[in-house]
């Protein structure tokens, strides 16, 4: 089994998470065509409700799981490591048939809690419904990701991020093939439609776990699980301690992440219905900005996520040895990465907002307005995942607490007054709700950042330097952009012609922000000169290297 560098980890891991993003924004085109507004209303719905208490269940495992073992494997402690493993299958077990009783025993009451008052749309016995088909994936999807974090620890990232194209896979092929067979030939409600499609969650979990083990059954030897090794000095009890301790600051990142995106939902929509706006206006813009804005969006997120699954065994091995310099090195790597990467992919979706949103979902000017605002909350969601994981590599629980929840508290605070503000300025007031999750972001990495600053003396110097040098490549590819929206013509309401021209105008202006950071040096600096020789090899099949 393949280990992975840090740089090289990222890259797999992210390019994994790229590829399954790709698949769950293609994959809403045709399901949206075919439920219509109404019916991803209700996806959205119980998907929202779903990953929270997706994140209760397994959010902090794979990656408190890959510190713990990362860290008895630099302490040389392998009996303990092996204990651990086990030691958190037993925890993920308990914890995954609890929240799944919970979820389905209270899903009217969660349904109630969504629609409230609401009327004329999808009703609280409908939504109740497919809260609880997705339930059924709270038995599955947690019990994977202990395997996954075991294998991270000790830095195998290709099959766990194999295994998550695999999910991703069989899930979308459940949402399209089911809800197809359901529509046309079945004939079924839209409430059952729904519920086969959010099933499709259980089954892709099914189908990566049978992945994960058959590999780690492959290679037992070489993972340690054939091996009898000398007790180490730590009880059963002190490890299962650590597991839990080391889980809930990740827990409650993504549970904060989760209940934004939900509260957002229930803000958005009884503010709307106060203001007295029609009822499918209220679903299609709070869906849009929670769930169907924020699924595009994920592409950009994915290089952070893909990011933290390198980042944390790293950051734990330099801390382990007391490693300061490492640590810092890391983070600072980890920004620029994430800077060069995200500004790009946000200005570009943003420019294009009305051509991608007709691409997925069909021509809509509110859509297309959403979108390219929201995109610009991924650039902030990645640099508070990227802050927030390195506090928590650090064991800075109280840090990350603090940050998270002063963010979250920003983001409540500010939406009901942004969206009054927003429709007194004559502008659609659910744009208010986003500049609200914006600022949240914000005010939590860069809490984040200046406690590392304090208690560690981290520098971010470097870090800033590289941003200045984004300016110009990144204008350059505005220019270019904005030139080309002017010459080539567009169908807005034809998603080939709009697919073509995204494409012309998307490969020419990474052309023009490639080129420049490359002849500026931008490029060398972030990944390394003996690095982008490699990558550049790769992506041109060997035909173009540089010296």
């Amino acid at each position: 089994m393949k280990k992975s560098s840090f740089l090289e980890g990222t890259i797999i891991a992210t390019l994994a998470i790229v590829i399954t993003k790709i698949m769950g924004m293609l994959y809403v085109i045709p399901f949206y065509a075919m439920v219509g507004e109404q019916g991803s209303a209700l996806y959205a719905y119980a998907y929202n409700i779903y990953i929270i208490f997706l994140d209760i269940s397994s959010a902090g495992l794979p990656i408190a799981i890959s510190k713990i073992i990362k860290e008895y494997n630099t302490l040389k402690m392998y009996d303990a490591k092996m204990r651990a493993y086990k030691i958190g299958k037993r925890i993920i077990t308990i914890l995954s048939i609890t929240i799944f009783v919970i979820l389905f025993v209270f899903a009217r009451t969660i349904a109630t809690l969504i629609l409230g008052e609401l009327s004329g749309g999808n009703t609280i016995e409908d939504v109740t419904f497919v809260i609880r088909a997705v339930s059924f994936a709270i038995l599955v999807i947690p019990y994977l990701s202990v395997s996954k974090g075991f294998l991270q620890g000790h830095n195998i990232i290709n099959i766990s991020s194999i295994s998550q194209v695999i999910e991703q896979m069989a899930r979308i092929a459940v949402i399209l093939g089911g809800s197809y067979v359901a529509i046309n030939i079945l004939h079924l409600s839209l409430r059952s439609t729904i519920g086969i499609a959010v099933f499709g969650a259980c089954a892709g979990g099914i189908c990566a776990i049978f992945y994960i083990l058959s590999k780690m059954n492959k290679n037992k030897k070489e993972l340690g699980f054939l091996e009898t090794y000398q007790k180490d000095n730590v009880s059963n009890k002190e490890i299962a301690k650590k597991i839990i301790t080391y889980s809930i600051p990740f827990i409650i990142i993504a549970i904060a992440a989760s209940i934004n995106n939900f509260m957002d939902m229930v803000m958005i929509l009884r503010t709307l219905e106060f203001m007295k706006i029609d009822t499918a206006t209220i679903e299609f813009a709070t869906t849009a900005i929670t769930t169907w804005s924020a699924k595009i969006s994920m592409i950009v997120n994915s290089v952070a996520l893909g990011m933290t699954t390198s980042l944390i065994p790293t950051i734990v091995g330099a801390y382990t040895l007391k490693n300061w310099q490492e640590v810092n090195n890391k983070l600072n790597k980890a920004l620029q990465f994430i800077l060069v990467i995200s500004i790009p992919m946000c200005v570009g979706l943003s420019l294009l907002s009305q051509s991608v949103w007709s691409v997925f979902y069909g021509f809509n000017k509110k859509g297309a307005t959403i979108f390219s605002i929201h995109i610009f909350v991924s650039l902030f969601f990645n640099l508070y995942t990227i802050t927030s994981s390195t506090l928590q590599g650090l064991n800075k629980f109280s840090a990350v607490y603090k940050s998270t929840i002063t963010g979250f508290l920003t983001n409540m605070a500010l939406n009901i007054p942004l969206m009054v503000l927003f429709q007194k300025i004559g502008s659609a007031p659910y744009l208010g709700a986003i500049f609200a999750t914006a600022t949240g972001y914000i005010v939590s990495f860069t809490i984040a950042l200046l406690i590392l600053k304090k208690e560690h003396q981290l520098k971010y110097t470097d870090t800033l330097k590289t941003l200045g040098h984004i300016v110009l490549p990144t204008f350059a590819m505005i220019a270019v952009v904005l030139l080309l929206k002017i010459i080539i013509p567009v169908q807005l309401t034809n998603k080939v012609s709009c697919l073509i021209y995204i494409g012309i105008i998307s490969i020419i202006g990474a052309i023009t922000y490639l080129g420049i950071s490359y002849k500026t040096g931008l490029l060398e600096h972030v990944f390394g000169k003996n690095y982008l020789k490699k990558i550049i090899k790769k992506l041109t099949f060997g035909k173009i290297s540089i010296s």
